[in-house]
């Protein structure tokens, strides 16, 4: 399987969020390989998206690395769930993609023992619940994922995928256009 570089996320947030659609997310824990294909993210702007981090400036650390470079993993608390994002974005611009399902490939055991679930469909099929089934936490954040000896990093996968669009979800403020992105017809996107 071939490694996304760093290139991959040096280009806008929205073409990142669908071109991530089909690729595998990867979690090593010790010596176990927790994997999975993303099915479902949304893409998040700078300070012009009222939906973003930035766009009220915290948690601050969250700011600063929707600005840093591309790549990076940024994870944050919402409803008591840590969230897991890629910083994706043109150079000058701030963007993130948040990974919001994943269909799990293998580990899914170990999954779910981590999630204590046993329905495959309901074990990665939301941000939180991809984050509690790979052990994701803040301890992460700001780590390379386009580096194979980092804890989390995104391979190559399913090309040509159906891509289908809505508004993303759970926001109270969103911009005009659609920045959530899902493969059709999967049965692991988040309902």
């Amino acid at each position: 399987m071939k490694i996304l570089f760093k290139k991959f996320y040096e280009r806008d947030t929205a073409e990142v969020a669908k071109d991530l659609l089909g690729k595998i997310l990867v979690r090593k824990i010790n010596s176990r390989v927790l994997t999975g294909k993303i099915v479902e993210t949304e893409a998040y702007y700078g300070k012009e998206d009222p939906a973003s981090r930035a766009y009220l400036g915290r948690p601050k650390y969250c700011v600063e690395l929707l600005q840093d470079k591309p790549g990076k993993a940024l994870i944050y608390m919402v409803h008591g769930n840590w969230l897991f994002n890629v910083v994706a974005h043109e150079k000058g611009k701030a963007g993130a993609v948040l990974i919001r399902a994943i269909e799990p490939l293998s580990g899914i055991e170990i999954m779910k023992k981590n999630r204590k679930v046993e329905e495959i469909f309901d074990l990665t099929n939301g941000p939180g619940k991809l984050t509690k089934a790979l052990k994701i936490t803040k301890k992460f954040n700001g780590i390379f994922v386009f580096n194979k000896s980092s804890p989390i990093f995104v391979v190559d996968g399913e090309k040509n995928v159906k891509v289908a669009s809505s508004h993303r979800i759970g926001v109270t403020k969103d911009l005009k256009k659609k920045l959530r992105f899902f493969i059709k017809g999967n049965k692991f996107v988040s309902r």
